[in-house]
């Protein structure tokens, strides 16, 4: 595993985005970064603030079992099942990150030195089982600095704010349209008002909202290319950039709005956009395309390793280059649509794909834990 350290990874653009507003995350977890004070480093000369998991990274990490062996023998002997094995170990690690981060949590008062852990990607439209699996989440980690994600699927609405009333904070995933997005921020203002009603101090209670870039550019490009006129070609690698702008437009909205104003006078936090999926798909873009072009206040950019590493190195960071470009956006997405390519169409296949994935990774991650523990004398079942 390629690590970013502390004497080759340049960080004077990562300074710069932070100055600019911008938290930047790390999208990505294993034990041996742990171990290996890899993610320490990064956290103390790095820039690091964050880190997001989610279950094709805890299938990447614990499938290839490095740094898992000690604590998969343990498990193995007491017989537990697949289930529990693979929460055992992806708590255990968001743990000890979470105790990683916490200085950085203490020093912002709780806005980052933030670890997110996904509920069972099985779960991701039914609600009730959603909200239990939260309440899990929060217990086995117990650390204030977690938080859980919870997809943005129409069950998975109502769990944001019924776990956001419980006082746990939450990280909602998966969210590709504008529409959502907007169904995303009243389930948080709703969450609010209700641990609000409920006695809570709101001060203590926190959430992104992780909208998705890149997964928007590679299905809009690849319809774009099969349309195959010059107008179609000239539109690739614009629409995801227009989308993510308009989502922080709703942002500004939503959160200078009446509603808001009554809940931030009671302390509340508002709700940051999340720009996930931030590694470019097509390797004709800049590899920090969607670092330079989502620079604003308030926001998280949360990125894989290379996309760190080349954010570190040579990120455009010019100031913000969101709030200015609203008409433009409408102006690209609009066009997309001339072209026959619905927005629609898209971003709803997108949420399916999505879920689908992370249930095929988990269901992956279960496979290699199973294997792991009948290679030991357990059937884990």
């Amino acid at each position: 595993m390629i690590t970013v350290t502390e004497a080759t990874a340049p960080t004077e653009p990562l300074e710069r985005l932070a100055e600019a507003g911008v938290s930047v995350w790390l999208d990505d977890l294993s034990r041996t970064r742990l171990t290996s004070g890899g993610l320490a480093g990064l956290v103390r000369t790095g820039h690091v603030v964050g880190v997001t998991t989610n279950p094709s990274i805890f299938q990447a990490a614990i499938g290839s079992g490095e740094g898992y062996e000690e604590q998969l023998a343990d498990l193995a002997v007491r017989g537990v099942t697949v289930d529990e094995a693979v929460r055992m170990m992806t708590t255990a690690d968001v743990r000890d990150a979470a105790d990683v981060l916490r200085p950085v949590y203490d020093a912002t008062g709780g806005r980052d030195g933030r670890v997110s852990i996904e509920v069972d990607p099985r779960l991701a439209h039914d609600t009730a089982a959603t909200v239990a699996e939260a309440r899990q989440l929060a217990w086995l980690v117990d650390r204030p600095n977690v938080m859980v994600k919870i997809p943005a699927t129409r069950a998975g609405l109502p769990a944001i704010t019924e776990v956001l009333a419980l006082g746990i904070s939450v990280n909602v995933t998966l969210i590709f349209s504008l529409e959502r997005y907007r169904e995303v921020m009243d389930a948080y203002l709703a969450g609010l008002e209700k641990a609000q009603a409920a006695g809570l101090d709101l001060s203590k209670i926190h959430s992104v909202a992780s909208f998705f870039v890149s997964r928007v550019d590679g299905e809009i490009d690849k319809r774009l290319e099969k349309t195959g006129t010059d107008e179609a070609l000239a539109l690739r690698g614009r629409a995801a950039l227009a989308n993510a702008r308009l989502a922080y437009e709703a942002y500004e909205e939503v959160f200078g709005g009446p509603r808001w104003t009554a809940l931030g006078g009671a302390r509340a936090n508002r709700q940051r956009p999340l720009w996930a999926s931030t590694g470019v798909k097509d390797p004709a873009y800049k590899d920090t395309l969607y670092v330079d072009e989502l620079v604003a206040p308030g926001t998280v950019n949360t990125m894989p390793e290379a996309t760190l590493r080349a954010a570190a190195d040579h990120a455009d960071v010019r100031g913000d280059t969101v709030t200015g470009g609203y008409a433009q956006a409408r102006a690209d997405l609009a066009a997309v649509e001339r072209q026959g390519v619905s927005y629609d169409d898209v971003v709803r296949q997108l949420e399916d794909e999505g879920v689908a994935k992370f249930e095929a990774a988990w269901g992956d991650l279960l496979d290699a834990v199973a294997l792991s523990l009948r290679s030991k004398g357990v059937d884990g079942e």
